[in-house]
């Protein structure tokens, strides 16, 4: 981290705030990958690749698992409230 640090000049609240995203964004995506793919091992797997490619080899790309953590999390019943059987636009009907 020290190597990274000297390259893009973080001090150590920034060095503090990027670890505490990685462990939340590992933790989310495990779940996530568990979850669709029903293996751990699997899902470990490709959380790790996830997460090195997010946060050591493309750090400029970290907001945009940032931004839809918070849509899912603060927009999660968004869609719940929406009625299906509502009418359809005459464009989308069959």
């Amino acid at each position: 981290m020290d190597v990274l640090d000297t390259i893009f000049g973080r001090n150590d609240f920034v060095t503090n705030l990027w670890v505490v995203l990685c462990i939340v964004y590992t933790i989310w995506i495990f779940g996530w990958f568990k979850k669709q793919l029903g293996s751990a091992k699997i899902a470990a797997v490709l959380t790790t690749l996830v997460v090195y490619l997010t946060f050591v080899k493309y750090p400029e790309l970290i907001l945009i698992p940032v931004i839809l953590f918070l849509i899912q999390t603060l927009f999660s019943g968004m869609f719940e409230k929406i009625p299906a059987g509502s009418k359809k636009p005459e464009f989308l009907k069959d």
